[in-house]
């Protein structure tokens, strides 16, 4: 089932994708729903994030090559996280499929994207083993982590290097039947392919994670978890226009410009 969250009268609301229609329904995917008047054409809605998180929880670094690479970039050692840890990032920075990413006119010009599998929690959940971690997933969407280098390297927190408003779009729905051993993720920049890699080829696999932070947290329904990235990505600029394509899912869109340009 594809869920989308769009504007409708003002109100954000759910639907079910069918095809090219999209069945309203009073309620969500989380707690209930039921249909609400008639399908309605696709092309004329306008998508929100598919979710607005209760915590927006970050895998961090859980590709190998991306370690390998962030860190031959910054003249460093590699440092290979030894266990599942998660970090934190903000809703104020959240954006829906297609609407513009902002880089700030005081940023330099080392702004990078980061394509990320998004895990959907629909449920509850306490103390997960790896075995039925999955369990508690609604589904999966897409994520673009834009990252400001010189910032991130800068600053004591990731406050604006990661949090920046606009630098997190989401979307552009959730899937609830894609399979994570299925997927490739594939980024393209101004339609020039630039990574390819296999979505769960994982430092820390989806179930790990999840039964780690679940031994410490009540997961709750609308979570999400963005799992991280593989390889490095080029340095973006105004007017680039950003795909992530995970298989399964969808593609992720959107455009970059940068303020007073």
């Amino acid at each position: 089932m594809r869920w989308i969250r769009f504007e409708d009268m003002g109100e954000a609301v759910y639907g079910i994708v069918e095809g090219d229609m999209v069945q309203p329904v009073r309620g969500d995917p989380f707690e209930g729903f039921e249909e609400l008047g008639e399908p309605r054409a696709f092309g004329g809605i306008k998508l929100l994030v598919p979710v607005v998180p209760k915590v927006f929880y970050a895998a961090g670094l859980n590709y190998v090559d991306h370690i390998m690479e962030v860190a031959a970039k910054n003249g460093r050692e590699p440092n290979i996280p030894p266990e599942a840890d998660v970090g934190y990032r903000a809703n104020n920075a959240l954006i829906a499929h297609g609407e513009n990413i902002v880089i700030p006119a005081d940023a330099t010009e080392r702004v990078e994207y980061e394509a990320e599998l998004v895990v959907v929690i629909g449920k509850k959940a306490k103390n997960l083993t790896e075995a039925n971690a999955l369990d508690c997933v609604l589904g999966y969407t897409i994520g673009n982590d834009m990252s400001e280098r010189t910032w991130q390297g800068q600053d004591r927190t990731l406050w604006r290097a990661k949090n920046t408003d606009t630098f997190k779009p989401m979307g552009p729905w959730i899937e609830t039947d894609a399979k994570l051993e299925d997927m490739e993720t594939i980024v393209r920049v101004n339609g020039e392919e630039t990574i390819r890699f296999m979505t769960a080829k994982m430092l820390f696999s989806v179930q790990t994670f999840l039964a780690r932070m679940s031994k410490y947290i009540e997961l709750q329904p609308c979570d999400v978890v963005w799992m991280g990235t593989e390889g490095s990505s080029p340095q973006v600029r105004h007017g680039d226009v950003i795909d992530i394509d995970i298989t399964g899912i969808g593609t992720l869109t959107n455009p970059v410009m940068r303020e007073g340009n």
